[in-house]
């Protein structure tokens, strides 16, 4: 009898062993992290609009987000185990130096920022005055691998250059041409409501050589002034890319319905004039956009949109370049049956 029990006791310490891996794994943080799907999200109950109404009836428009958390070691060896996620390396999330709170911070300004900018994009749309004052020059994104990793972070608002104020984009590539490559300069900015100053070595252009590089991806910053009242409240949701969900929703708010009776699902981070931006987490926000029922996926055009399609799965996606184009979109739509 003790011979045929030994493969069954075995079997259990086997198995034993293989929940108590499992178990560890799962409490081993990685240096990863998970991007997983989350349901799209109707828009209309975060906007509030003076003068206008809340749309009612079917259809609506949905914004789309992804959660984003660091990966356990288990999810780090099996990231298939949920579904629709994909696993990044988490200097893609946080860069080099940048504490996860501080990445945080910075998500949720750009989320602000992207608020402002939709309405400003509607309204002008809808044929109001809006007063766009350029105030400055924004980080849009930090270059892995240069100098500027860990002092410059997404949203920071870049004042000055060596004392010389920088208003505009352009104002900024003037006084940077007089630099030589290799040197270093002094960056006032504004991060949030705080103003300090940051020295950077500059490096030289890869397709120019004598050109001084910082490290970041410029965007234009402004004061805005909106001539009637907008309220836009997402939550804990940062990131700029429900921007173009956020302007489609204010039109829908203060004009005739834009939705037609469609479940409108978008995705784009929107520029002050008008331009459609790409976006990350594409797969994750297809995903949500799916579990939400939508009937069409406004999406960046080029590769995000390429992207959507690949796990669209019947969903109808959308390429859109432009708050314009994605209006035409929209209107041309065949009635909804």
């Amino acid at each position: 009898m003790s011979l045929l029990r030994r493969p069954a006791r075995l079997a259990g310490l086997v198995a034993g062993l293989v929940v108590l891996a499992v178990l560890v794994l799962h409490l081993i943080p990685s240096h990863d992290y998970l991007l997983l799907p989350d349901k799209a999200h109707p828009v209309a109950p975060l906007v509030r609009t003076q003068g206008g109404h809340t749309p009612t009836g079917p259809g609506g428009i949905y914004f789309v987000d992804v959660f984003e958390r660091r990966a356990n070691l288990l999810e780090s060896l099996f990231p298939f185990i949920h579904s629709g996620a994909t696993l990044i390396p988490a200097n893609l999330i946080v860069p080099p130096g940048v504490s996860d709170n501080a990445q945080r911070r910075a998500d949720l300004r750009e989320m602000t920022v992207s608020q402002h900018v939709a309405a400003a994009v509607a309204l002008r749309k809808l044929g109001y005055t809006v007063v766009a004052k350029p105030s400055g020059v924004v980080v849009d994104a930090v270059a892995l691998g240069s100098h500027a990793v860990g002092k410059l972070q997404p949203t920071d608002v870049i004042d000055a250059v060596n004392g010389t104020k920088t208003p505009t984009i352009a104002r900024l590539r003037a006084i940077l041409a007089r630099v030589r490559p290799g040197s270093t300069v002094a960056l006032a900015i504004t991060r949030g409501g705080d103003h300090k100053t940051v020295s950077i070595k500059t490096v030289p252009d890869p397709l120019e050589r004598s050109r001084a590089l910082v490290g970041f991806t410029p965007a234009q910053s402004a004061d805005i002034r909106l001539p009637v009242k907008v309220q836009i409240d997402a939550g804990n949701v940062g990131g700029p890319s429900a921007g173009l969900a956020f302007a489609l929703e204010v039109m829908q708010q203060l004009g005739p319905p834009i939705d037609r009776g469609y479940r409108i699902a978008a995705t784009g981070q929107i520029e002050l004039d008008g331009t459609v931006s790409a976006i990350g987490g594409v797969k994750q926000k297809t995903y949500g956009a799916r579990e939400a029922k939508a009937d069409v996926f406004l999406v960046p055009a080029g590769e995000n949109a390429r992207e959507a399609k690949r796990y669209a799965h019947g969903l109808r996606i959308i390429p859109v370049k432009s708050f314009p184009q994605a209006l035409h979109a929209l209107a041309t739509l065949p009635p909804k049956r």
